[in-house]
């Protein structure tokens, strides 16, 4: 028994270990995704917690089945014994349960209140869902934006996840702690990143709030995890962790990047107007 959940959690670890680099899914998980934020370390915690709670539970029934089975069969035992009442089991299947509750809810709120306290931000990202893609902006850096779409499968690039990678990473510092508000343009959208714990609806008409801070570099996948149409499946998200220093620099491209691209949209849109609706 003791090697059968040893070999387990090793290989939950050994998958979790592997994912963390990475920052998404890969062939034969057994585990949540690596963790690059507090947060989902706190959540690996109490999955493993919860894990050894359930385990136990599993095996401590399993073995009074197995023991009803070979003592009380009817071979075993033809008479049958006569009680009807037992106070110390009563009372222990009682209080027992109720302790293994309180020893799960202790911890689970305190991970509530680290997901949904969002400490001082050192920065802020909006983002807005759409039917199909998402788009973000930066008020704090610029009060810059731009959309991310996903990179279709005959443009991948050698090692660009499918169904995963976009056209614009967002990109944000290491070891900052990041303000995300979140909303949607048309229907509900949920924004959901597995490696930084964040998983939180965009709503129209409501800005919702959450945090990460990513404590590694890399660039770290997510999906859209709400039904919200026909293309559901096909508005990925990615997030790229770099140092504090390639961040300034990317902030400062990012600037001219889509600065430029928002003015081409607006002369288009000026040039539609004023040739009139016989032009377009």
């Amino acid at each position: 028994m003791g090697t059968c959940a040893a070999s387990l959690f090793a290989s939950a670890a050994f998958s979790g270990a592997a994912l963390a680099e990475t920052g998404q899914p890969s062939p034969w998980q057994i585990n949540l995704q690596g963790a690059a934020t507090p947060v989902m370390e706190q959540i690996h915690s109490f999955n493993t917690m919860m894990l050894i709670i359930i385990t136990s539970i599993v095996l401590f029934v399993l073995v009074l089945l197995a023991i009803v089975v070979v003592r009380f069969n009817e071979r075993a035992n033809p008479v049958p014994s006569k009680t009807s009442h037992n106070t110390l089991i009563e009372v222990a299947w009682t209080v027992i349960p109720v302790m293994i509750l309180v020893l799960i809810a202790i911890p689970s709120f305190r991970l509530l209140h680290l997901e949904l306290n969002i400490p001082k931000a050192d920065m802020t990202v909006k983002v807005t869902g759409h039917q199909w893609y998402w788009s973000y902006e930066y008020p704090d850096n610029g009060a810059f934006g731009f959309d991310s779409y996903l990179v279709s499968e005959k443009d991948l690039k050698p090692g660009q996840p499918r169904l995963l990678a976009v056209d614009n990473e967002v990109v944000v510092p290491v070891n900052k702690i990041v303000r995300i508000q979140v909303t949607s343009s048309d229907v509900i959208h949920s924004f959901a990143v597995p490696a930084f714990g964040v998983k939180i609806d965009a709503n129209p008409g409501r800005l919702n709030e959450s945090w990460f801070k990513v404590t590694r570099e890399g660039i770290y996948y997510g999906q859209c995890s709400e039904l919200c149409g026909r293309d559901h499946a096909f508005m990925p998200i990615a997030v790229r962790a770099v140092s504090e220093a390639d961040f300034a620099a990317w902030v400062a491209q990012a600037k001219a990047k889509f600065a430029s691209a928002a003015d081409a949209a607006g002369k288009l849109a000026d040039a539609g107007e004023t040739a009139g609706p016989l032009a377009r």
